[in-house]
């Protein structure tokens, strides 16, 4: 299988603040399948580290919204960028599933961070994930039972 994965699952400091987020369901996947990661925040022209962002409105991204970091700057364009981006490359290797970071204004498959920056999680997709649920692609997160299967 051909997976698409946020790099920070991997284990590679892509994350806003230069960290990373290994996840061992994830780098169990190295033995079997063909893993490619991305950040789309970096495809998208943010550097890393990087302050820290939410979308605005505490719904998720719904195609409209303003994704905004804390110093108040208006980044959607970046995320929306690294978001194509991120669409590319998964049309253009064909993969079969995608594996992205819970939470994040990116990548958040089911929940992401409200906005207020109070780490106050709701209901929603980050903009990456909504742009691939959009193009039919089957994405998941790092907390998703389909994982154990694949292993």
């Amino acid at each position: 299988m051909k997976i698409l994965v946020s790099a920070c699952l991997l284990g590679l400091p892509t994350r806003f603040d230069l960290l990373s987020k290994p996840c061992d369901k994830i780098l169990n996947l190295l033995e079997k399948h063909v893993i490619i990661p991305v950040c789309p925040e970096q495809l998208g022209g943010l550097g890393t580290p990087r302050p820290p962002s939410e979308i605005q409105g505490g719904k998720g991204w719904n195609g409209e919204e303003k994704v905004i970091n804390i110093k108040g700057e208006d980044v959607t364009e970046n995320f929306v960028r690294g978001a194509e981006l991120t669409v590319k490359i998964a049309r253009l290797l064909k993969v079969d599933l995608v594996i992205l970071k819970s939470g994040s204004p990116s990548c958040g498959v089911h929940e992401v961070y409200d906005g207020t920056f109070t780490k106050n999680l709701v209901r929603g997709s980050g903009v990456t994930a909504w742009f691939l649920k959009k193009e039919g692609f089957h994405v998941v997160d790092e907390n998703d039972s389909l994982l154990d299967d694949l292993v």
